[in-house]
């Protein structure tokens, strides 16, 4: 069984455009900026949204002017409606996730509302080494206002003042 000159042909450039997009792919992705080692994902349900931080200081934790600044621009973003959003009914389960990088050095999250101490619902607590919060009913969580805030801090639990990074995500409560 031999093989025709058009086959050779055929199959040689299946090879040269194979080749041809492998390196463009590489060349590609060689120019793209790496991928954040420092984000949090809220769960609701069954669906999941990831994040970088809202703010961020390369490592190195918010200054006091810096944390200010955060929450005024959080607090503008929320009344915007430019915060990373998903919709939940009350009876969603929600959960934070965050990468190896932020578990290794200390995290918390929690809601502005639901049945939690001062108006606020704690969803982990001081977690090290831990990249999930669980999972809890959403309506634990949930404010009356159908507006919830979640919002997620890197901290070093031995250094609850250094605060390195947070996210902000918003829950529009739904109608069941």
């Amino acid at each position: 069984m031999s093989l025709n000159t058009r086959v050779i042909a055929a199959l040689g450039a299946v090879v040269v455009i194979g080749v041809g997009t492998v390196v463009g792919s590489v060349a590609y992705a060689s120019d793209q900026p790496e991928p954040s080692d420092h984000r949090a994902t809220l769960t609701v349900g069954t669906s999941s949204m990831e994040e970088s931080p809202f703010c961020f200081n390369d490592g190195k934790p918010l200054t006091d002017q810096q944390q200010e600044d955060c929450q005024e621009k959080a607090g503008k973003a929320l009344d915007e409606g430019k915060l990373p959003k998903s919709d939940v009914v009350a009876s969603d389960r929600i959960g934070i996730g965050v990468t190896p990088d932020v578990a290794d050095r200390g995290w918390w999250a929690n809601s502005n509302g639901g049945q939690g101490q001062g108006g606020r619902f704690v969803l982990a607590s001081a977690a090290q080494g831990s990249t999930y919060s669980g999972s809890v009913s959403a309506s634990k969580a949930l404010n009356s206002s159908g507006k919830t805030l979640i919002t997620v801090v890197e901290s070093d639990p031995k250094q609850p003042d250094a605060i390195y990074g947070v996210w902000y995500f918003q829950l529009n409560t739904q109608d069941d």
